[in-house]
């Protein structure tokens, strides 16, 4: 199977990702928070980092019960640049 590299809004919008989850996180420790999400360490720290722009869903939810974050919060910070950008017209 061959993955489409992704696009450079993709790329953008998962560094947003990770920096809204790094704001949430706060002083807890990237162990713990990813230890109580069921996730490894090195999945958190690339998902912060921005280097896994497209996690999985049930990965996001985890992350987002652990820090009481709901997921539509995080949708809402992580989408700014769908909603900036001019709708396009149908004809």
């Amino acid at each position: 199977m061959v993955r489409m590299p992704l696009t450079p809004a993709e790329v953008a919008r998962g560094e947003r990702l990770g920096a809204v989850l790094r704001r949430a996180r706060g002083e807890r420790s990237m162990l713990a928070v990813a230890l109580d999400a069921g996730v490894s360490p090195e999945t958190l720290r690339k998902i912060e980092s921005g280097r896994v722009a497209t996690p999985a869903f049930s990965t996001i939810a985890a992350i987002c019960g652990v820090l009481h974050l709901s997921l539509d919060a995080l949708w809402s910070e992580v989408d700014t640049a769908s909603r900036s950008a001019p709708a396009s017209r149908a004809s």
